[in-house]
């Protein structure tokens, strides 16, 4: 039997970056004069799907890197679809105990939880309760999760809305 494939954002970060088209840019802003000297902003493109990702926030090459590909991630959570055939994870029977979810939005396991719990939300019909019996967690802690990114609740409630249903809180 054929291993699953790995949904991008579940990819160590070294193995992401390699799947990216990655540019430095200049960015304005606060930082003085090496902000507008040195290209320390960080646009990253992933080369099979397109989605793209970028940060300048930071006086750094190396910290803006870091941001954009966790903002790249969390990006293809929402974005990209696979099939989950073996849902729920071992990543998500982890963070999952005794129907809690525990993740900190910053933690580099978020975008992998995120994207699983689109795959299933879609499959449920964007319904939260079969949704949350099939990743073995509460409706209310599925709906937690998707609130610590603001996309995503977003672009659940316009899902949600197209099938005539009212929009999560």
């Amino acid at each position: 039997m054929a291993a699953q494939p790995i949904h991008p954002a579940a990819l160590p970060p070294d193995e992401l970056l390699a799947q990216c088209e990655v540019r430095f840019v200049r960015r304005s802003g606060p930082g003085g004069q090496h902000r507008n000297k040195v290209s320390t902003g960080v646009m990253l493109r992933h080369k099979p799907t397109g989605v793209e990702a970028e940060a300048s926030e930071r006086r750094s090459q190396a910290e803006n890197r870091t941001v954009a590909l966790f903002r790249l991630r969390v990006q293809l959570a929402l974005d990209v679809r696979s099939p989950c055939e073996t849902c729920p994870s071992p990543l998500w029977h982890s963070r999952a105990v005794g129907g809690r979810i525990a993740v900190s939005p910053t933690h580099d396991d978020f975008p992998a939880l995120l994207a699983e719990a689109f795959d299933v939300l879609i499959l449920c019909k964007f319904e939260p309760k079969p949704a949350g019996e099939r990743l073995r967690c509460t409706a209310s802690q599925l709906v937690k999760l998707l609130q610590k990114e603001p996309k995503a609740m977003l672009q659940v409630n316009r899902c949600r809305q197209q099938l005539g249903k009212h929009p999560l809180r």
